[in-house]
């Protein structure tokens, strides 16, 4: 791998940033994250029309056939704003559909998924936080789907949910399909609210191969909430950095002091050098299938931890400010904190990691 950008990978990285701080600015995100909806058809419209809906889904689905490497530039500019809205989700799903879909199934649903006309999300959690396909108990047999799903994000907007099935397989469900029932989980994460899915007898199809592309989708997400972790941590280091260039304490401007420079370094050394495990996740992924899980499982690890302490540290540094719900630090440290639990903590993917190397 070479370990730089294209021209055109770093053009996409810049429209979407651009994009991110033009049409939601923190005023606008903070109206959103206040009304608690985690959404903003403006917004999923905006991205739509960009192309990002169908970033990697095949050009003859109409999407843009680009590869997880692109889905993760992205998602770490998402996540540099922490931008509300299903992009996650959709994407596992979209991804989901390509990997285990039946011809009819894809011609069905992925130019609709492409054109963000149909959102899609994906629904794997269940009770004990068990997110591994080897843990999933809900049921489908004879085109109906039992059992319940935990933590799925934007489910209430969400026109299509593929559903991780017992061993590992996976089925798609129409969420206006009878059998259906969604629950609020108020979860501390506003911009990606979440949600419990009761399936009773619900209508549903089975993917072809399933079993085999829910382990592909896993390292998907892990790779694509590592990105979003990097994208939160620089945000917040700029953000500290800035108010200790204003904030003022004993007459001093605080960014003076010695143990508040070394914070900061120390914060800037922890997270810049991940950049290129990101990347080199996201290229495994698409290129390197005998290094894909143990590099996704890594870099989501470090990155979603390094994130979090990062946020810790970043509320520190506002004093008494960084506490309050008025201090805009709090919406990129509960974003971490999303990050950091979906798909596994910390602690459990690195079990992954050593369970693959043999230990």
């Amino acid at each position: 791998m070479n370990f730089d950008l294209t021209e055109e990978q770093e053009l996409l990285q810049e429209t979407v940033r651009g994009f991110v701080a033009n049409e939601c600015p923190p005023p606008r995100l903070r109206e959103i994250f206040d009304s608690g909806e985690g959404t903003d058809p403006a917004l999923w419209q905006g991205m739509a029309e960009m192309g990002l809906a169908g970033l990697m889904i095949p050009e003859e689905y109409g999407g843009a056939g680009m590869e997880l490497l692109e889905l993760a530039l992205v998602a770490e500019a998402l996540g540099s704003g922490v931008l509300p809205g299903p992009f996650l989700g959709h994407s596992l799903a979209a991804l989901a559909l390509m990997l285990a879909g039946s011809d009819v199934q894809k011609r069905q649903w992925l130019p609709r998924l492409a054109t963000g006309d149909v959102i899609g999300t994906y629904a794997v959690a269940e009770e004990d936080s068990q997110w591994e396909p080897s843990e999933w108990s809900v049921t489908e047999r004879a085109g109906k789907l039992n059992g319940t799903k935990l933590y799925v994000p934007h489910a209430d907007i969400a026109d299509l949910i593929v559903v991780g099935c017992s061993g590992g397989g996976l089925a798609l469900v129409e969420r206006e399909t009878r059998g259906v029932s969604l629950e609020n989980m108020q979860g501390i994460d506003r911009t990606r609210p979440i949600f419990k899915i009761v399936f009773d007898a619900a209508d549903a199809e089975a993917l072809e191969s399933g079993e085999a592309a829910s382990q592909r989708v896993r390292d998907a997400a892990l790779v694509l909430l590592a990105a979003d972790s990097f994208g939160v941590a620089s945000s917040l280091i700029r953000m500290s950095v800035d108010y200790a260039k204003t904030r003022e304490q004993f007459g001093t401007i605080i960014g003076q002091f010695q143990s508040v420079k070394h914070q900061l370094a120390r914060l800037s050394t922890d997270i810049e050098p991940t950049r290129a495990l990101v990347w080199y996740a996201a290229h495994a992924f698409d290129h390197l299938p005998e290094d894909a899980e143990r590099a996704a499982a890594i870099v989501n690890s470090h990155l979603t931890d390094r994130a979090m302490h990062t946020a810790r540290e970043s509320v520190e540094l506002h004093g008494g400010l960084g506490f309050t719900w008025e201090c805009d630090v709090q919406m990129w440290y509960k974003r971490a904190m999303f990050n950091r639990s979906a798909f596994g903590t910390p602690d459990v993917v690195r079990g992954r990691v050593a369970t693959l190397g043999g230990w």
